[in-house]
């Protein structure tokens, strides 16, 4: 973010005067700004504007921003849409240059509203104003004491959570559960149509912000995506985690209809792979995104991702166990040493593993907590240790029975070496109870109910991780950098329409990727010619770059041996072609025929938000039906492309399945590389590039078909 940018966006998130426009008692957003500024003492501070110049909030107003004869910040607009650009105009003349649009009727209407849309953007640059919105309901400022939003419910506890929402509606949401959950905050920021400032420019200014160590974010679209990957890089390389929960995952986006990979990149996956490369931890309800971006906060990275568990209930032990399974999240097993360590104090009907049942005997043996705390959080697999017991929120007695095993909880965690988290066995609010309780005992962070919990914990242990990774990054780039070769293209590259297959293994072989030997035959006499020069078995295709799908017109015939049938398959092979309108046949390809191995889909296809994505699938013809993918924006790495394989769930089968050949999946991976490479080198004008099948064998990795398509301008 440049310089004048991030000045515009600390003026618009950090004023400290405020011009109210369009205050009204008749305004519900007017009451509830107004009085969430004065209840946070921000009263002195904030001008009413009526044109009327009628008292508002039983205050004096005045009747054009113009008027108040003081700096002033910030103009918050709620004005109709229709005198948006007046009130501009007087915020200008006033020499304010940050404002809050709340209208609506925008871009979100429609052709009309984007009209008006772009017609606002054009009048506030022409001014020299940063607005935020429109169709938002403002920002919440709890670090400098600013809540500027049309919000009824604001929990005033300062802590270092952000969130951020396109969407007012579930900012409301956001906000209630952060306070049931006990999550402190520290921005509330509503985005609108991000008509001038995107969320990518809001995470910018909160990576910046030192009292913000994690953003939780609700998204229903990314309306710049390189700003989003830029912000989103920059707060993986402060250590800062972006929690986002993303609608629209039922949308598929038509992708190239020329190649297989389309059908297996729709717009949720893509968004997947896309904050999995950032590191971003994506979650499926506002619950857990709350509770895991507060718990990034709380606790930061961790050293690994090793979850261990210390409960009072053996059940709860099953329920997280049957529930890290599901999720991913590595319960490791306990080293010898603590084992050993675990059963000098536990019970001896007690049984040492992970997850670990203290028993009972925690309750009136307060010490079984602390010990076993200690002694997990020294195991070298545990990065972060769970401890289970009931929460308390209310003091009638039933729910907390001693405040004992709280301090004990809270003595072992202070000597613990690894984070630890105290697990509520439901979803029970954090009352002031609770923060009394665990406060006195020393506990710093709380997360209610055990699937929340492995939820949150899981994303925990992956963002670090990346965090991790990124830290490491410019070394193993430049390793990476030193090993790969340049790709090259063939000269001359027609760069329109749809390559033949000939001329796309061509694209191949010049950049470096193994391909099948093969022979294009124009006549029946070279075909045969060929297949003899080949031996044994040949597989015969059509060479068109009208014809992509060779099987659906008949156009692949495998297994042919003997000079009759390559003669007679070579004429069946050319009729077939003959029947397809337009198509022009350069002719047949002859290549031995191949059994056994392993069938990848190594494919890139072009994203209409996010650029090219690589897709990598099990199943050569049957990638369709099986539907086991991996995604990653193009280009990706050696290291990456292994990840990618050992992340399918066909990955069993490069490990030589019943009896099969070991994979090289070094060298897959370095192929897997040089194709993403290669696609990035064809640059803008590509559409789609799909090795299908790309075959494993032991040491040997071929592409055996190929696809390749330009972009239609």
């Amino acid at each position: 973010m440049g310089d004048s940018r991030a000045t515009a966006l600390r003026t618009l998130f950090r004023p400290h005067r405020i011009a109210l426009v369009g205050a009204s008692d008749k305004s519900s957003f007017s009451n509830m700004i107004y009085k969430n500024l004065t209840r946070y003492g921000f009263g002195d501070n904030t001008y009413l504007v009526n044109r009327r110049g009628v008292r508002v909030h039983d205050s004096p107003t005045y009747t054009s921003c113009t008027a108040i004869g003081e700096h002033v910040d910030l103009a918050y607009l709620m004005v109709p849409q229709a005198a948006v650009h007046d009130a501009l105009g007087d915020v200008a003349e006033a020499g304010i240059t940050s404002a809050v649009v709340l209208a609506g009727g925008y871009g979100e209407t429609g052709e009309e509203g984007r009209r008006a849309e772009a017609a606002l953007v054009a009048r506030a640059q022409a001014l020299g104003i940063t607005f935020l919105g429109p169709n938002q309901i403002g920002f919440a400022n709890f670090v400098a004491g600013v809540p500027a939003i049309a919000m009824s419910r604001l929990e005033h506890r300062l802590g270092s959570l952000a969130l951020v929402s396109q969407s007012g509606a579930v900012a409301n949401a956001m906000v209630d559960y952060a306070a049931v959950s006990g999550a402190e905050l520290s921005y509330v920021i509503t985005l609108g149509n991000e008509a001038m400032v995107t969320a990518g420019d809001v995470l910018d200014y909160l990576v910046e912000d030192e009292h913000t160590r994690a953003v939780a974010v609700y998204l229903e679209s990314v309306r710049d995506p390189e700003a989003f990957a830029d912000a989103a890089r920059r707060a993986l390389a402060a250590g800062k985690a972006i929690v986002v929960l993303k609608t629209g995952a039922s949308e598929v986006s038509a992708r190239s209809a020329t190649a297989h990979t389309g059908a297996l990149v729709g717009d949720s996956q893509v968004f997947a792979a896309v904050c999995a490369e950032l590191g971003v931890a994506l979650v499926d309800t506002v619950e857990d995104l709350i509770l895991t971006g507060n718990t990034a906060a709380r606790i930061g990275p961790i050293a690994r991702p090793g979850l261990a568990i210390a409960s009072i209930s053996g059940g709860a032990c099953s329920i997280l166990a049957d529930r890290a399974a599901a999720r991913g999240v590595p319960l490791p097993a306990l080293a010898p040493d603590t084992i050993a360590r675990i059963r000098e104090v536990v019970p001896g009907y007690g049984t040492v593993l992970n997850p670990l049942d203290v028993t009972g005997a925690a309750l009136t043996d307060q010490r079984l907590f602390e010990q076993t705390i200690t002694a997990l959080s020294d195991d070298p697999q545990v990065g972060v240790v769970g401890v289970v017991n009931i929460l308390p929120h209310t003091d009638t007695g039933t729910a907390w029975q001693h405040e004992g095993v709280a301090a004990a909880i809270g003595r072992g965690a202070t000597a613990a070496r690894c984070p630890v988290v105290y697990i509520g066995q439901a979803m029970v609010p954090v009352t002031d109870y609770t923060r009394d309780v665990l406060g006195r005992a020393k506990i710093d962070h709380v997360v209610p109910g055990l699937e929340p919990a492995v939820t949150a914990l899981g994303h925990l242990g992956r963002w670090s991780e990346a965090v991790g990774r990124a830290r490491a990054r410019p070394q193993d780039d430049q390793r990476e950098k030193a090993r790969e070769p340049g790709i090259a293209l063939p000269p001359g590259l027609r760069r329109t329409g749809s390559l033949s297959e000939q001329e796309a293994r061509q694209v191949l072989e010049t950049a470096g990727v193994p391909v099948i030997p093969s022979v294009v035959a124009a006549t029946e006499e070279e075909a045969a010619a060929a297949a003899a020069e080949l031996g044994g078995p040949v597989a015969m295709k059509v060479v068109s770059a009208q014809i992509l799908h060779k099987s659906d017109i008949g156009g692949v015939l495998l297994g042919i041996e003997g000079d009759q049938q390559v003669r007679t398959a070579f004429h069946t092979l050319t009729e077939a072609a003959a029947k397809v309108p337009g198509a022009t046949v350069e002719g047949v390809l002859v290549s031995p025929m191949r059994t056994g191995g392993i069938e990848l889909l190594v494919g890139v296809t072009r994203d209409p938000q996010w650029g090219l994505v690589l897709a990598i699938a099990v199943g050569g013809v049957l990638v369709e039906v099986l539907q086991d993918a991996a995604l990653a924006r193009v280009p990706v790495d050696t290291a990456a492309a292994t990840t990618l394989l050992h992340s399918l769930r066909g990955a069993e089968l490069l490990r030589g399945y019943r009896g099969s050949p070991v994979a090289d999946v070094p060298r897959l991976a370095r192929t897997i590389a040089r194709v993403s490479r290669l696609a990035a080198a064809l640059g803008d004008e590509l559409e789609a590039l799909e090795i299908n099948p790309l075959r494993v064998h032991g040491s040997t990795v071929e592409a055996l078909d190929a696809v390749l398509t330009w972009r239609d301008r």
